[in-house]
């Protein structure tokens, strides 16, 4: 193999690393992207069910700075069992996005009730997650029915 043969190896080498690079990297951000919405979309219905089985309304939290979301209930207690007038957290802050660099497009809380109706009381029951490049639009109807649409 002579000096000119191995240049040209490694030229065809450069140029498709230089193609592949970005290709990949479109292509993890879509991913993040579709796994955020897929976590904010389950924990939509997840919190809602919650409302449903507990018989108590329960939020659900997201906001704009961080890729976190917080679920709040009031508790079901006492004789005979009756919700609390106020919210309590429930655990921490659970993360929606791994990937980093997905945003939510408005600070947003929505509300459920024991018979698994949604209004929001923070921001609007459509909100967006975007990555920069790609934006996916969700939507959570009345009752509950969460869509998602580019």
């Amino acid at each position: 193999m002579t000096l000119i043969e191995l240049m040209l190896g490694l030229s065809v080498a450069s140029v498709l690393v230089g193609i592949a690079v970005p290709v990949i990297k479109n292509a993890l951000a879509a991913y993040d992207l579709s796994a955020a919405v897929a976590a904010v979309s389950g924990s939509i219905q997840s919190t809602r069910y919650q409302a449903i089985a507990t018989g108590c309304p329960y939020t659900i939290s997201f906001d704009p700075s961080t890729t976190d979301y917080q679920v709040s209930y009031e508790e079901l207690s006492g004789t005979p069992p009756a919700c609390a007038s106020t919210f309590s957290t429930l655990g921490g802050a659970v993360p929606w996005s791994n990937g980093g660099g997905i945003t939510v497009s408005a600070g947003t809380t929505l509300q459920f009730s024991p018979n698994g109706s949604v209004s929001a009381t923070t921001g609007s029951l459509v909100f967006s997650l975007t990555n920069g490049a790609q934006t996916e639009t969700i939507t959570v109807s009345g009752v509950g029915n969460v869509t998602v649409s580019p």
